[in-house]
């Protein structure tokens, strides 16, 4: 009896053997690239302007959104606003800050309808005191990691006239009054 538990007990252990190990612990994915919590950007006026403001960026899981205060702006008008491809705000017209950020070569339009510069965004308005509250949400860009389509480090514009959102390849929105700098905070 003692040999056949032994001889049974024998098969057990090495049909148990026989059987697949078990898996592996899945590897933690490791992000490609990093993002910033936040960001600012803090406009000072060009071409003369009084325009001046500061806009506060946060990532969200498709873009980025941002909020802030435009003031200077003529009461009751609209502007173009856009996100520039240099973060250089040093000459006194901004142009140092280049052209629309524009990684993927679009046409020109109004961001959520078609084809767009990545920095394109809807105009803002001000109110009767020449305030505009900016609440903005940029869709398929990002803030930090280095990627082709982040906006950190670019500059913001708002420019004299409102955009049109079909002129290429800026929307025809004229001068710029004002330029900021996107600066990662934390």
């Amino acid at each position: 009896m003692r040999i056949a538990l032994m001889a049974t007990a024998t098969t057990l252990f090495l049909s148990a053997c026989g059987s697949s190990p078990p898996p592996a612990p899945a590897t933690p994915a490791v992000p490609t690239t990093s993002s910033a919590q936040q960001a600012v950007a803090n406009l000072a006026s060009a071409s003369g302007s009084l325009v001046s403001g500061k806009l506060t960026l946060v990532p969200m899981t498709d873009g980025v959104h941002v909020t802030g205060t435009i003031g200077g702006l003529a009461p009751n008008s609209s502007h173009g606003f856009h996100v520039h491809e240099k973060g250089d705000c040093s000459a006194a017209d901004a142009t140092s800050a280049g052209g629309h950020f524009n990684p993927f070569a679009n046409p020109h339009g109004k961001a959520e309808a078609g084809k767009h510069h990545a920095g394109d965004i809807d105009n803002i308005t001000a109110n009767s005191d020449g305030v505009a509250q900016v609440n903005a949400h940029l869709s398929g860009v990002t803030l930090g990691g280095g990627a082709a389509n982040d906006i950190a480090g670019k500059a913001f514009i708002v420019h004299a006239a409102p955009d049109d959102y079909t002129s290429q390849p800026s929307g025809n929105a004229g001068a710029r009054l004002a330029c900021g700098v996107i600066t990662v905070t934390r």
